[in-house]
């Protein structure tokens, strides 16, 4: 790790003469900078641009605009207004904080304790930082994916920041810039340096206010830093999904479990391979029509790819299909299934179905 020919103190007043100039200041969360809300919007930016998340932010708020709703919440209603914006154990991790929250500590923020902010399911170190800096205006430092970068580059700090010896330093270099006050700007301003101007792919270094003491820019190596997660070749998984009608075209949903893949979300019923599907319509529904199967197609995660293959099937024309939906299982119209949460691969194949039972009326 190099260092740079700029105090703590010279660091500070350039972030914060940038952000005066340059800085976002009026994004939603940024309006009324509750606990909550700052929360929320931690939470949502996680792995997502804020482009995408400000309307899913405004309709979270709309809905449950206080941890005492949203700890009332169901989690389908949760769910529901998650779907489309991914990595589902944020929105789990999130109704299941509020409820801590407002059983544990009387509906308030435990802002005044870090260690008791990071206890909270879903909360690291950095959101934490973020929540009690942006809220309360307490010293917090934050070391997100964009700060990191940023830090990163800077100092010329080798190696991936998975790494525990990595992380170690980029945290003690958040630490020592972190400054007594104007924390709100300064987390802001931070953050939005590495998502508006030292950007992953194509850094705007001509425009960053530390080009002239950036160590990775002298050196002409800027995507170097950070350093890369060290690759891997995704398994492929398969599965099959039971697209199963019945006569007037309601499909078959069922919720998965709460937690692993997707959890708590609804779906088609799922199958390893052609065996497992029709044990399960010999016990469930005998008689089914099992159609033709669709193209499979690639859903990715982050650490494995799934290839879903639908099968669509039609039940007999008036068949008792109530003793086909369980108690984790409902009938449903595709082309309005409900305020439940639904996976992307999941909420296309319903569209589809809607468009298919309306060409075939």
């Amino acid at each position: 790790m190099a260092e740079i020919a700029l105090s703590a103190v010279a660091f500070r007043q350039r972030v914060f003469d940038w952000f005066d100039a340059h800085g976002r200041k009026s994004l939603p969360w940024q309006y009324d900078k509750t606990a909550y809300r700052v929360w929320v919007s931690e939470i949502m930016l996680q792995q997502t641009q804020v482009t995408t998340v400000i309307p899913y932010f405004e309709r979270f708020m709309a809905r449950f605009p206080d941890v005492q709703a949203l700890a009332q919440a169901p989690q389908d209603d949760v769910l529901h207004l998650w779907t489309g914006l991914g990595y589902y154990a944020r929105a789990r991790n999130l109704h299941q904080a509020a409820k801590v929250i407002v059983d544990e500590h009387g509906g308030e923020f435990p802002t005044h304790d870090l260690e008791a902010m990071t206890a909270l399911p879903g909360i690291g170190r950095s959101t934490a930082g973020a929540i009690v800096s942006i809220s309360t205006g307490q010293r917090a430092a934050i070391l997100d994916g964009n700060v990191k970068r940023v830090l990163a580059r800077l100092h010329a700090v080798d190696g991936w920041p998975g790494k525990s010896d990595v992380l170690t330093r980029l945290w003690e270099l958040a630490e020592c810039y972190t400054p007594g006050e104007r924390l709100p700007d300064y987390t802001q301003a931070m953050m939005d340096l590495g998502a508006m101007i030292c950007t992953r792919g194509k850094p705007s270094c001509l425009l960053c206010p530390f080009q002239d003491v950036c160590v990775a820019h002298a050196q002409g190596e800027e995507r170097r830093y950070p350093g890369s997660k060290p690759r891997r070749e995704l398994p492929t998984r398969q599965t099959q999904m039971l697209l199963l009608r019945d006569d007037t075209g309601r499909v078959l949903l069922e919720q998965r479990p709460p937690s692993g893949l997707w959890g708590g979300l609804w779906g088609f019923p799922q199958f390893d391979g052609e065996s497992e599907l029709h044990e399960w319509l010999e016990r469930h529904c005998r008689g089914v029509h099992l159609e033709s199967a669709w193209r499979p197609f690639i859903h990715t995660f982050t650490h494995f790819r799934l290839e879903i293959t639908p099968r669509p099937a039609r039940l007999p024309d008036h068949n008792d299909v109530t003793g086909v939906a369980e108690s984790n299982q409902q009938w449903v119209d595709p082309a309005k299934p409900g305020n439940v949460g639904l996976a992307a691969p999941i909420k296309a194949l319903l569209a589809t179905l809607a468009q298919t039972h309306t060409l075939d009326a």
